[in-house]
């Protein structure tokens, strides 16, 4: 009997040893592949020390709750995941740990997904300590550095900085029932610079699709960092329903938190700082049932889309991937500071036509230290109700639900709280939706307007987080020179090769179409050399589902050289053949064109050759040795009617260059000044021709009302019969000198500006189409005993 009962006992041990938890070191793919297959519940796989390159981790297995099945590294951060590597995470119960990807040069879709293929996913499995910097992929694949499938998983407390690659960092995913109500946690990572793509697809997280926008996903995105991330408008696009935005951090961030699709996200105790950086923005509203509260936005200098907070009108009958109505929506005890103007009925036009109904702001703080456009009313706004809001600001208007308040403040750091005497604050309209707990998540003593608690000794846990990994990467960003590339023609190389190039390269074109799927944005200093022998032609793809507006942004503090190539609107509903940055962005940039032809742009909806957006402004815009031929316009720097002093261009130059057949004026240049003697502008015009510009009986060759300097010299207007005043100049430093003016009525000067050698005959061309002078032209110096005047031959 005592034989049996040791023989029981040992077989018990047997039994024991094979289900305890194990630790097993590996050194490399082939020993962990082996590993991974015998994993349990409970078992940890540390992966050895160094670079692993090259490689497919699958970290799989059935874990259990309390028993995750761990794969890690040996010391965080010291296992370097590098070249074409990914890692799949898909079973039970699986945390990966500790790792650091750089260094790829991937042919893979995914650095992380939580998934082995379309059928076999991960839950309650986890991605946490690690890193992904600066992880390059094969040309041509749009890559996302996680992907979230499945339901209960977490990624948390990791960095992911310099995603330079089309594609969203972290995407959630509900395509299938298995990813419904998946109660995804993404919390206290560091999300670091991301540069700006120019073109969409550069979000920061995106969760859900327009398709399943419907679905509930219910994904909490709390106490995360945004540090710099500058892909697109849209740093979080949410586009599913029930997803939560807690406590995060936003700073220098250019772009919105945006509520682009689904219903139901609660947006609370988040900070939002753009210490200083264009087109920082807070929160964009679309859709239904949203709640916006106990949110901080400061210094924040975006406007309309990027405005702190944007609630967009929305479209009838609107197809999932467009603009649905606003609905619902209840934003209350929000403080602004400092920031750029909110925005309500945004994006208004002939689509967007739905303003927003059923809506509530209320107990809002808004803030300004300097006078400043607080409150935008884009659209009717009776379907939103204003209750108890208060401003702060010099020479702020009287809105109704706005109350004017000089608010008292105290500073925990450099932050303000308003302190406990503030009276006013205490009237507020409260509702179901309200709640009481500040910004800080403390009961409030009393309810009032704002973020804070009326004299907080606390700040949000926004500011106050440790977000990213244990260890500290040294993340170097890659430096990329400059240098001199050969881009051949076809379809989307051009933008291809600038995606790639370095800021300062020269691009070099050769003979042959050169065709835009998307519009080129730059953001960074290019130069675009064509084939000066040959036609390099430069065309937007015939027959696009959704047409292009321009080819080319010149983004703010960027230089663009182009030279020896044919832009061309033909066969397409191109408005623009450049355009300056978005409106409101106020860094200079700078254009320099020299021997380009600019054809065709026709389009009459506002369109003309270059357009310089509201707000915007360049140092130079200069044209030289170039031909502008049968467009509707030529230059437009006329948007900024309203704002006193404004002005889009410091100089432009014209200069050896032909205006032809130019439907309304070859420069709109203007300027809002009570004296055009106060500086501001200058347009310098030297050996140009102009044939049939704006020909009607007002129209102007020139429009340069406001502007400070204008000097015309040495150039041709011919052919527009119809105009009274071909040029109309004002103030003493605007002055025209020997020019030709044929059978396009007479130079008008005012206010002190100028008028020399002015020639009223017929310049008696020998090559029209080049304008060359024949020997008897008035325009040569033997001729006329003062100077050339029109092309330099």
């Amino acid at each position: 009997m005592k034989k049996i009962a040791l023989i029981y006992v040992l077989f018990l041990s047997l039994i024991s040893l094979e289900t305890t938890a194990q630790e097993f070191m590996v050194s490399n793919i082939s020993e962990y592949n082996e590993t991974i297959k015998k994993a349990k519940a409970g078992d940890v796989i540390v992966l050895k020390n160094g670079v692993w390159k090259d490689v497919e981790i699958n970290a799989y297995g059935k874990g259990e709750e309390g028993k995750h099945i761990v794969i890690k590294a040996e010391t965080a951060g010291e296992v370097i995941i590098s070249g074409n590597s990914t890692l799949n995470i898909y079973g039970d119960y699986i945390i990966v740990s500790g790792l650091w990807f750089k260094n790829g040069n991937s042919s893979y879709k995914s650095v992380v997904q939580f998934r082995k293929d379309s059928k076999i996913f991960a839950n309650n499995c986890r991605f946490t300590n690690s890193t992904i910097s600066y992880n390059n992929v094969h040309e041509g694949i749009k890559d996302h550095w996680v992907d979230i499938w499945g339901k209960n998983n977490r990624v948390d407390h990791n960095n992911f900085t310099g995603k330079t690659s089309p594609g969203t960092t972290l995407v959630v995913w509900l395509k299938g029932e298995e990813h419904i109500e998946n109660n995804h946690s993404i919390d206290n990572n560091l999300f670091g610079p991301r540069p700006e793509l120019g073109t969409n697809g550069g979000e920061t997280i995106r969760i859900g699709t327009s398709t399943n926008s419907k679905k509930s996903s219910k994904t909490l995105v709390e106490r995360n960092v945004f540090q710099n991330c500058d892909g697109e408008i849209e740093i979080i696009s949410n586009k599913s329903c029930d997803n939560v935005f807690r406590d995060n951090l936003f700073v220098g961030s250019k772009g919105a938190l945006t509520l682009r699709h689904g219903n139901n996200a609660l947006v609370e105790r988040n900070v939002f700082l753009g210490n200083g950086v264009a087109k920082t923005g807070g929160v964009r509203v679309i859709n239904s049932d949203h709640i916006i509260r106990n949110n901080l936005f400061i210094g924040l200098n975006g406007d309309g889309y990027r405005g702190p907070i944007v609630v967009m009108n929305g479209v009838p009958n609107s197809p999932l991937n467009r603009y649905e109505q606003v609905k619902n929506v209840d934003i209350q005890n929000n403080t602004i500071i400092n920031s750029g103007p909110i925005s309500f009925g945004e994006g208004k036009d002939d689509e967007k036509s739905l303003a927003p109904i059923n809506t509530n702001f209320s107990n809002n703080i808004i803030v300004h230290t300097k006078v400043s456009k607080n409150i935008i009313f884009v659209d009717n706004v009776d379907g939103i109700t204003f209750n108890s809001n208060y401003i702060d600001a010099p020479n702020s208007e009287v809105i109704n639900g706005f109350s004017l308040t000089k608010i008292d403040w105290n500073e925990i750091g450099t932050f303000p709280i308003p302190t406990v005497n503030n009276a006013d604050l205490l009237t507020v309209t409260k509702n179901s939706k309200s709640i009481d707990t500040d910004i800080t998540n403390a009961e409030k003593q009393r309810f009032n307007a704002g973020a804070f608690n009326l004299g907080s000794k606390d700040l949000p846990k926004a500011l106050k987080l440790r977000a990213g990994p244990g260890w500290k990467p040294e993340i170097i960003a890659p430096v990329i020179k400059a240098e001199e590339i050969t881009v051949e023609p076809g379809e989307e190389t051009l933008r291809k090769a600038i995606g790639k190039a370095a800021s300062g390269s020269v691009l070099k074109l050769k003979t042959g179409e050169y065709i835009l799927e998307k519009s080129i944005k730059l953001t960074k200093n290019i130069t675009l050399i064509g084939d000066k022998g040959g036609a390099t032609i430069i065309i937007a793809k015939k027959e696009l589902e959704k047409p292009l507006s321009y080819l080319f942004r010149v983004n703010e503090g960027v230089t663009l050289h182009l030279s020896n190539a044919i832009l061309d609107g033909v066969n397409s509903d191109l408005k623009y053949a450049i355009v300056s940055p978005d409106k409101q962005e106020k860094e200079l940039y700078n254009l320099f064109i020299d021997n380009i032809t600019f054809l065709n742009f026709k389009n009459t909806n506002g369109g003309s050759v270059f357009k310089a957006y509201n707000g915007t402004k360049a140092d130079t815009l200069s044209f030289k040795n170039s031909r502008f031929e049968n467009n509707f316009r030529g230059l437009n720097l006329s948007y900024d009617k309203d704002i006193m002093g404004m002005h889009n261009a410091n100089i432009i130059l014209l200069e050896n260059t032909i205006f032809k057949n130019i439907e309304e004026a070859a420069v709109n240049y203007f300027r809002k000044t009570p004296a055009v003697d106060l500086p501001g502008g200058k347009l310098i015009v030297r050996n140009c021709v102009f044939s049939d510009v704006f020909n009607q009986e007002k129209g102007k060759v020139l429009k340069t009302d406001g502007i400070h300097a204008v000097e015309i010299t040495n150039s041709v207007i011919e052919g527009s019969y119809k105009i009274k005043a071909p040029i109309d100049l004002e103030g003493r430093f605007n002055f025209i000198k020997n020019c030709l003016i044929h059978d396009s009525g007479f130079v008008k000067v005012s206010v002190g500006a100028q008028q020399d050698n002015i020639i009223y005959k017929n310049p008696k061309w020998e090559d029209k189409v080049l304008f060359v002078p024949s020997d008897k032209s008035p325009l040569l110096k033997d001729n006329n005993d003062v100077e050339n005047i029109g092309l330099k031959q």
